[in-house]
C-alpha cells in the first residue's frame, strides 16, 4: 500500500545564546577554564624562559579566540591539530593531540583528521604527523594499532569516490587538466577521484560535513587560492555557512598569522553562494510495515543505507528512522533533503538502490507522507 499525504511539520526552535561585546566572558578567567580543560594545567602561570610570550599567546588563543565564532570545542581543537599537521609543528601538535583526548575526541577522531591532510600536504608530512599522535597513544595507553576505517576495495574506490566528489564539485578539475600533454591530467583527475576521494573521504569516524570543514583549515593553511574557491562552495552545500567557515579562519589565525587568515576571508567575502543549495527542503515522513520474520535482516538494509547516505550526500540533511516499542516492526522515517534536486540525486545513487530491491520482498505496507516545515529551512540541532 502507497499514499501520499500532505500535512505540516512543527520543528522545534532550539534558542541559542548569541555571545556580544558586553555578556563575553572575560578573557583571563576564559583563558584559565579552557587552557585547564585542555591541558590539565595552569594558564598565566609566569613559568618558564619566556613567560610574556606565553602570556600573551595563551590569553589570545585561549581567551579571545576560542569564544569568538561558531565552533564547539572539539571542533576547535581538531582544526587546530590539522592546521599544525599541514604547517607541521610537530611539538605543537603533540601537546593538542593530547588536549584532544583530554575533551573527548576519540583516538579514531584525532587519527581520521590526519589522514584527511595526506591529498593536500603529501604522505611524509602525513607519516610525521601520524607518528606523533601514535607516540601521544603510547603514552596513553592506547592499544595500537586502532580501528580500521576504510570503506572501499580496489573494485569500488572509484565509484565510491565519484559519489562524494560529483556533487560537491563536478568535473571542474578534469576540465582545468583536459590540456596537458598525452592524456595526462586524465590520470591526475582519477588520482583525485580514487584516492582523494575514494580512498581518503569515504573513510569512517567522521562525517562528511565534518571533514570538509578541515579541508578547509588545511587549504587556509597552505594559502591554495584556487582549491579556497572550489572549497568555500563545497563547504557551503554541506551547510557550513560563511559564518562557520569565518570561525574556522579565526581558529586558524593565532598558528598561520594575519596575512593568511585575510586572504581567506577575502575568499569568503567574494562567494557568491552557489543556486543548487536553495530552494525549500524536502521533508517527508515514510511509515513502513516489514515482515517480522524478516526484520533483523530488513534493518541491516537500512542502517547500512542511512549511514551510507549520511556521510556521501550532502543534499541528505536527516534520514532519522525509529520503531514503536510494542510493534518493532513498523518503522518511522524523518527525512530531510536540501531541495528536489538533492532528493531525486538520492533515489538514483547505488546505496539507495541496493536497499530498495534488497527489501521489496520485506515491506509489507509503505506510506510516504510529503510535509511542509511550518519554519523553512530549520536546522536539527
Amino acid at each position: 500500500m502507497k499514499k501520499i499525504v500532505v500535512t505540516l511539520v512543527l520543528l522545534f526552535i532550539t534558542v541559542v545564546p548569541v555571545f556580544t561585546q558586553e555578556n563575553k566572558m572575560d578573557r583571563i578567567e576564559l583563558c584559565k577554564k579552557n587552557y585547564a580543560a585542555l591541558f590539565g594545567g595552569e594558564a598565566l602561570s609566569g613559568q618558564g624562559t619566556d613567560p610574556e610570550m606565553m602570556d600573551l599567546l595563551q590569553k589570545f588563543i585561549f581567551g579571545e579566540v576560542f569564544q569568538t565564532g561558531n565552533l564547539d570545542i572539539k571542533t576547535r581543537e581538531m582544526i587546530t591539530c590539522v592546521t599544525l599537521t599541514t604547517m607541521q609543528t610537530l611539538p605543537q601538535l603533540k601537546a593538542h593531540i593530547g588536549a584532544s583526548l583530554n575533551i573527548g575526541i576519540t583516538p579514531i577522531e584525532v587519527r581520521e583528521s590526519i589522514y584527511l591532510c595526506a591529498p593536500f600536504i603529501g604522505f611524509p608530512k602525513t607519516l610525521n604527523a601520524l607518528a606523533t599522535a601514535n607516540e601521544v597513544f603510547k603514552e596513553q595507553g592506547i592499544v595500537l594499532p586502532l580501528e580500521k576505517q576504510g570503506m572501499v576495495n580496489e573494485q569500488n574506490r572509484g565509484t565510491k569516490g565519484a559519489e562524494i566528489q560529483q556533487p560537491l564539485y563536478g568535473d571542474a578539475i578534469k576540465k582545468a587538466l583536459k590540456d596537458l600533454p598525452d592524456s595526462l591530467g586524465d590520470d591526475v583527475a582519477r588520482f583525485l577521484t580514487e584516492y582523494g576521494f575514494g580512498d581518503i573521504y569515504t573513510r569512517g569516524g567522521l562525517d562528511l560535513k565534518t571533514k570538509e570543514l578541515l579541508v578547509y583549515a588545511v587549504i587556509t593553511t597552505l594559502e591554495a587560492d584556487s582549491q579556497l574557491r572550489s572549497h568555500t562552495l563545497s563547504n557551503i552545500k554541506l551547510g557550513n555557512d560563511k559564518s562557520t567557515l569565518t570561525s574556522v579562519v579565526i581558529q586558524c589565525l593565532p598558528y598561520i598569522g594575519f596575512p593568511a587568515a585575510m586572504k581567506t576571508l577575502r575568499i569568503i567575502q567574494e562567494t557568491k553562494e552557489p543556486d543548487t543549495i536553495t530552494g525549500s527542503q524536502k521533508v517527508r515522513l515514510a511509515k513502513i510495515v516489514v515482515d517480522q520474520a524478516r526484520l533483523n535482516e530488513y534493518n541491516s538494509y537500512l542502517k547500512e543505507e542511512i549511514e551510507s547516505s549520511m556521510r556521501l550526500e550532502p543534499g541528505v540533511l536527516t534520514l532519522y528512522a525509529t520503531f514503536e516499542k510494542e510493534r518493532p516492526n513498523r518503522i518511522t522515517i524523518l527525512e530531510i533533503y536540501a531541495n528536489e534536486e538533492a532528493y531525486q540525486s538520492h533515489i538514483k545513487t547505488p546505496h539507495f538502490l541496493k536497499y530498495k530491491q534488497g527489501t521489496l520482498d520485506m515491506v509489507q505496507e509503505l506510506e510516504l507522507i510529503d510535509s511542509t516545515p511550518l519554519i523553512e529551512d530549520m536546522k536539527i540541532k
